[in-house]
Formats: structure tokens, sequence, C-alpha cells
């Protein structure tokens, strides 16, 4: 008997503590409370400085933050992929999960490497029907003719409600995401559809993380125009800390690149822009020239700190945005990128454009 106050006793404490711990988490990242590096590692782009890693045309870079490691797109070859993650030290095994941003192959290639060290890591892809990351679609999708005998009737007339399509890649842990879905907390990828001449339908995601400095931005090709994509942030968090990736203006006029420089800067009031990949080259002087220091250059190899107060000095805008070298090389992978498309696309009527 004289233990049962004690057995009480306990158990209240017992419930205040789950009470404690089950609190609801904050909306934002709290980047602050991990002993990682938080910080974006760009993995592969045709530009950059780092001698150990290999140039070539398309992206992927790792995001650190708030404990998290995600990995976004793959690159366009999974041998230059594995050579630079390998550069890097970045261990594949440990990722919490994979976000491909859209089924162009320079965003993809190097997926078969990321899946022979980690088979079953989640991959985030964009929702598509027919698409290659896996989709479904119901049987209602077609039209029926029941006067027809069972032998020329799809599924002899009985088809499931729900069909399934198989991916490119068999086994591999993947969920398709169709609209802009809280992933993880103050994790959200980001669903549009382009609208684009060329690219119309094709639908992309955008990784957005709600920081205590705003929302970090990570796009790979923005083919539904950059500004929709960071308006679709804003509605997380109007605060844009960093947007970082390709934004699709490789052959934009300069009055476009000018209005959509000014208006990331002064609409959308971008707090810092690091382009990369099919930015382009007038693109990356205009952004440079529009943000000044608060341009971040982010070639191949580059670390961008997301850390509060962490210091950017060694990415500011004070230098050219592409070296001598860098800008051969960056010409040199765009050339072979578009020939290679003009080919493919004469071969096949295709109408998708690769970058």
């Amino acid at each position: 008997m004289k233990g049962k106050p004690i057995g009480l006793l306990a158990g209240t404490l017992l419930v205040l503590f789950s009470l404690v711990n089950c609190a609801a988490p904050t909306q934002t990242v709290q980047a602050q409370t991990t002993k990682r590096a938080s910080q974006i590692t760009v993995i592969y782009d045709a530009f950059g400085k780092d001698a150990s890693m290999k140039k070539d045309w398309g992206y992927s870079a790792l995001v650190e933050v708030g404990g998290k490691r995600i990995l976004f797109d793959t690159g366009n070859d999974a041998g230059i992929f594995a050579q630079n993650v390998k550069a890097k030290g970045i261990d594949l095994r440990q990722l919490d999960f994979v976000v491909m941003s859209h089924r162009h192959s320079d965003h993809m290639a190097g997926l078969s490497h990321v899946l022979s060290v980690n088979p079953k890591v989640k991959i985030y892809a964009p929702k598509e029907g027919f698409g290659i990351y896996g989709s479904s679609l119901p049987s209602s999708f077609y039209r029926k003719n029941e006067a027809l005998p069972p032998e020329m009737r799809y599924y002899d007339g009985a088809p499931p409600t729900v069909m399934q399509f198989g991916t490119a890649w068999a086994g591999a842990n993947f969920e398709p995401i169709d609209k802009t879905t809280e992933v993880a907390p103050g994790v959200w990828l980001i669903a549009l559809v382009s609208d684009a001449p060329g690219v119309k339908e094709l639908r992309e995601l955008s990784l957005a993380i709600d920081t205590p400095n705003g929302i970090v931005l990570l796009v790979g090709c923005s083919h539904p125009g950059i500004e929709a994509i960071v308006e679709a942030a804003s509605k997380i968090n109007k605060k844009i800390h960093l947007v970082a990736g390709g934004f699709h203006l490789l052959v934009a006029p300069d009055d476009v690149i000018a209005k959509i420089s000014t208006s990331l800067r002064d609409t959308w009031q971008v707090a810092n822009i690091a382009p990369g990949h099919c930015t382009g080259e007038p693109t990356f002087a205009a952004l440079r020239q529009a943000f000044g220091d608060r341009y971040w250059y982010a070639g191949l190899g580059n670390v961008l700190p997301l850390n509060i107060g962490a210091s950017t000095s060694g990415l500011r805008g004070d230098a050219a945005a592409l070296g001598a070298e860098e800008l051969k090389a960056y010409q040199h992978f765009a050339r072979l990128s578009h020939d290679a498309q003009d080919a493919r696309l004469a071969h096949s009527g295709a109408s998708d454009e690769v970058d």
C-alpha cells in the first residue's frame, strides 16, 4: 500500500515527460540544433574550380540541413556522378531521401549509381501518367466499347480499377508527387507543371526548406518558370533566403533576363542568389549585377553555407561569375548538349528540351 503514492507519482511524471516530448515540431528546420553542417554542395555542373571533380552538363547537389541529408538530382552520367561524389567524400548510404526534379536525362542518369549503393533509399519524383518514375491511372482514362468480343478488349473487358505502370528502375522505392507536399517538418516539395514551348506539360519538383533564415529554394531547371516557383515558395514563407540551381534561361533574350533578375530582387525580395546549370551565361552576368555581393558563386564543388551567421565571403559576387577557363568549359558542354538534343529531335520528332 505504501508503494502506491510513489507509483502514482512516477506514472504522473512519465505522462508529463511524454507530453513534453510529443509537442508539435516547429515549422522551420532548426539548422542550429544539429552538429552537422547546414549547407548545399554542388556535385554536378559544367563550370567550377574544383580540379578533383569532372565537369559535365547536368545538375546534382547534396543538401544538408536540420539533420537531413537530401540528394537533389543525379547528373548526366553515372560514372562522372560517382567520381564527383567520391571526390567530395559523400556517403550515399547516409541519405534521408532523394529528389528527382524532372525526367530529363541530364538530371537522372546517376540514379543507377545511387541505387547500387543504397537500393532502398526513398526517392521523391514527379507523378506523370506513364511516367518513368512509376505511375498509376484509373482505367476510366480510356474509352470502352462493350460491343467488342472479350479477346479484342483490354484486360478482356475487365480492367483493374487503377492501372499501375512500371519504372525504369525496378524495385526502387519511388513516391510520386503531384502536388506541393511537406515531406518532413519544414521540408517541402513544390510541384508545378511547365507551360513553356518545347516542355509543355512537363512536371517538375523543386525543394523548399523553411529555415530560420527563410526559405532555401533549390531548383533543377525551372521549366515551370523561376518566378512561378519562387511565388509558390513564398506561400510557405514570404522570406526567401536563397534561390539556387538552374533557371532555364540559356537562350532567353536580354529584356526577359533583365525583367526576371529585377523581379527576383525587388518583387520577391530574394535575399541571395546562387545560379547554376541551365541559367545561362548572360543571366549569370545579369544576376551578378542585380544582386551584387548577394550573388553566390555556385560552381561544381562549391559549398553554399546555410547556418545562421555563416560567412559567405568566398562566394560573393565581387569576382567574375565565370572565369575564362570555366566559361570555355561551360560553353563546350552546353554546345554538346544542344547538338545531341538537335540530333535526337531530328530523329524522333520529339519536342522535349534537355537542360
